[in-house]
C-alpha cells in the first residue's frame, strides 16, 4: 500500500521552536519528526512514499533524497502555488490507483499500520479514520459512529454538537480510496476534511478505526514539549498495539460516579469526587483506562442501549470537560433471573461478560493486546474485585471505611485514593 504523507504547512504556530525549517523536519531525539514516521512505516513494510512539499520543501528533499538510505523509495510533489491541504491529491491521483495511507507530516506516532490496514479491509469502505479520545473533545472537532464503526456524523469544531457526546477525534491518519478523487471540485483550494470526507459520513462509506495508541501533532511550542518528554519515558512506542498493554479497568456505579442504585434517568449520573483527576492520572501513566460495567437495567427492560450509550456520552462528556479520558467502555445487559414484569427475554440469560465472570475484561485484552497480570480492576463491590482476580488482575477496593474483606490487593476511600496507591504517588 502507498503512503502519502502531507508535507507542506507552514507551522506558523510552532515558529518559536524552529521558524527557519518546515515543521516535519523539527527534531525529537535527534530526528527529524518526519523521520521517525518514516521508520515507523518502513518497519512494517510501507516502503513506497510519496511525500507532498511547499514551504521550505527543499529542505525536506535534500534531506530524504529518493529515500534509499532510509529503505524506502521517496518520490515528491512540489506543491509551488497553494492548493489546500488536499488539492496535491488530486495532481498526483494517476500515482494512487489503489487504497493508498494519507498521513501528516508533523505528527509523531508509534502505531500498527497492519491492523489498521486489516479493519479497513474488512470494513470495505473508501475511507477509514484512525480515531481516539483526546483530553481536549470540547473544542475538536468529533466523530460519531453507529455500533458497526460507521461514521454517521462528522461534527467540525464550529458546528454545534448534541448535548452529550462521545469523546471521539481524528486522529489525521487515513485510508483512502483513489475513488474520492474522482469528485469534481472547482475550488482552487481544497480542504480535505471539509469537502471530501465529512460529507461521506452517514453515507455507509467511511469507518472509524478507534485506537488508544500514540498519535499527538506538536503544533505548538507546549504540544512539542510534551511529546519530547513521552518519547524520552518510552511512552510512544510502549502504545503500539503490538506491544503488551497495561490497563486499570474501572467499574462504573460507585466508582466513577455517585451511585444512586439501578441508574436509569440520565440527570441522575454524577461523577464522584475527584475522578476526573484520578483518570487524569491514569491517561498520564501509560496504562489504560477501561469501564467494566454490568448494566442489568436493559435486561430488565428499564433502560434502552440507546439510553444507555447517551449515559455514557455524558460520561465522556464531563470527563472530557476535565481533560481526562476514557479508552473504552465495555458493558453486559445480561441478567439470568426471569420472570419479571417488562423484562426483555433476550438478556435474560447466564452469561460470561456478567460480572463476577471476566468475560468483559478477557474482551478488552484482546482487543487491546492487554497483559492481564499488570493490570488492575478497581471497583466498590465484590462482584468487582472477584472478577479482576478471576481474570488474573490485581485489585483494588473502593470503601469509605477502607474495609478490606474481599482480600483486595490494595484499598482506598476513594478511586482518586486507589489510583495513586496504585501508581505509586
Amino acid at each position: 500500500m502507498k503512503v502519502v504523507i502531507m508535507a507542506g504547512g507552514k507551522g506558523t504556530r510552532i515558529s518559536s521552536i524552529a521558524s527557519d525549517i518546515p515543521k516535519p523536519m523539527i527534531k525529537i531525539d535527534e530526528k527529524p519528526v518526519l523521520e521517525h514516521e518514516i521508520e515507523c512505516l518502513r518497519k512494517q513494510g510501507f516502503t513506497d512514499i510519496i511525500i507532498t512539499v511547499s514551504h521550505l520543501g527543499n529542505i525536506i528533499m535534500d534531506y530524504f533524497g529518493d529515500g534509499e538510505k532510509f529503505g524506502v523509495k521517496i518520490k515528491y510533489f512540489n506543491e509551488v502555488e497553494p492548493l489546500g491541504n488536499a488539492g496535491a491529491l488530486f495532481k498526483i491521483k494517476d500515482d494512487l490507483k489503489d487504497d493508498f495511507l494519507l498521513l501528516n507530516a508533523d505528527a509523531i506516532f508509534d502505531i500498527d499500520f497492519n491492523r489498521f490496514v486489516k479493519f479497513h479491509k474488512e470494513k470495505g469502505g473508501l475511507v477509514t479514520l484512525f480515531t481516539h479520545p483526546n483530553s481536549h473533545p470540547y473544542d475538536s472537532g468529533l466523530i460519531i459512529t453507529d455500533s458497526n464503526d460507521e461514521v454517521i456524523k462528522w461534527l467540525s469544531k464550529e458546528d454545534e454538537r448534541p448535548e452529550n457526546y462521545k469523546n471521539l477525534v481524528n486522529a489525521g491518519l487515513h485510508i483512502i480510496s483513489p475513488k474520492i478523487l474522482e469528485n469534481k471540485i472547482d475550488s482552487a483550494k481544497i480542504d480535505l476534511d471539509r469537502q471530501l470526507l465529512k460529507p461521506l459520513a452517514g453515507k455507509g462509506k467511511m469507518y472509524s478505526y478507534k485506537s488508544s495508541e500514540y498519535v499527538k501533532d506538536m503544533g505548538t511550542p507546549d504540544r512539542y514539549n510534551a511529546v519530547c518528554k513521552d518519547f524520552k519515558e518510552g511512552k510512544i512506542k510502549a502504545r503500539n498495539l503490538t506491544q503488551k498493554q497495561k490497563a486499570i479497568f474501572l467499574d462504573r456505579d460507585g466508582t466513577i460516579n455517585i451511585l444512586k442504585g439501578f441508574l436509569t434517568n440520565i440527570d441522575d449520573f454524577c461523577l464522584e469526587n475527584k475522578v476526573s483527576d484520578a483518570i487524569k492520572k491514569i491517561n498520564d501513566s501509560g496504562y489504560l483506562a477501561i469501564v467494566i460495567t454490568n448494566q442489568p437495567v436493559i435486561a430488565r427492560g428499564e433502560l434502552t442501549i440507546e439510553e444507555l450509550d447517551e449515559i455514557h456520552n455524558k460520561m465522556e462528556k464531563l470527563l472530557g470537560l476535565d481533560g481526562a479520558y476514557l479508552d473504552a467502555i465495555y458493558y453486559c445487559p445480561h441478567h439470568p433471573d426471569k420472570g419479571f414484569i417488562g423484562e426483555r427475554i433476550e438478556y435474560k440469560i447466564i452469561c460470561d461478560c456478567r460480572k463476577p465472570k471476566p468475560g468483559l475484561i478477557f474482551k478488552a485484552a484482546k482487543d487491546f493486546n492487554i497483559d492481564l497480570a499488570n493490570s488492575w480492576m478497581v471497583g466498590d463491590y465484590k462482584n468487582d474485585i472477584l472478577c479482576g482476580k478471576n481474570a488474573g488482575c490485581k485489585t483494588a477496593k473502593i470503601d469509605l471505611e477502607l474495609k478490606n474483606e474481599f482480600d483486595a490487593d490494595i484499598v482506598g476511600k476513594n478511586l482518586f485514593e486507589c489510583i495513586n496507591k496504585i501508581l505509586g504517588a
